[in-house]
């Protein structure tokens, strides 16, 4: 059975992060690319949120009782196949996962054009993948 108190407190993270994304993100890529404490904010509060969701999707398969995969992609996608979250959604997140994995090995410059689009368009996601785990547990 999944920790209710966990998956609160993840929740919680999650959708601060994404506010705080939202209070400081100009309103166009060009703007965003020259303003370097919008582009700290956005990109450490976008890494928290991803973080926080693939420490939960983890903790949800567990918790389950179900085999964890070996990457955060293929958790996400596990989280699909069982319905879940939806198979788009799974998609989205295992995407995610590899720009969190960009941000934290500094595998090369950040594309802060891409940044911008994930954290324009992109938090939806995040909120969702909250909300469809709340509504499992309620």
């Amino acid at each position: 059975m999944v920790d209710k108190t966990l998956l609160a407190s993840k929740i919680a993270a999650i959708r601060d992060a994404a506010t705080r994304v939202r209070e400081v993100i100009p309103a166009d890529r060009e703007a965003f690319a020259a303003d370097r404490t919008a582009r700290e904010v956005v990109l450490l509060n976008l890494f928290v949120a991803i973080q926080e969701c693939m420490s939960l999707a983890t903790h949800w398969l567990a918790d389950e009782g179900l085999d964890v995969p070996p990457t955060y992609a293929d958790v996400f996608r596990r989280l699909g196949e069982r319905a879940v979250i939806t198979q788009d959604l799974a998609t989205r997140l295992a995407a995610a996962s590899g720009f969190r994995n960009l941000v934290a090995h500094q595998y090369g410059a950040l594309d802060w054009g891409r940044v911008y689009d994930i954290a324009a368009e992109g938090l939806g996601d995040l909120l969702s993948f909250c909300d469809a785990l709340a509504a499992r547990v309620r």
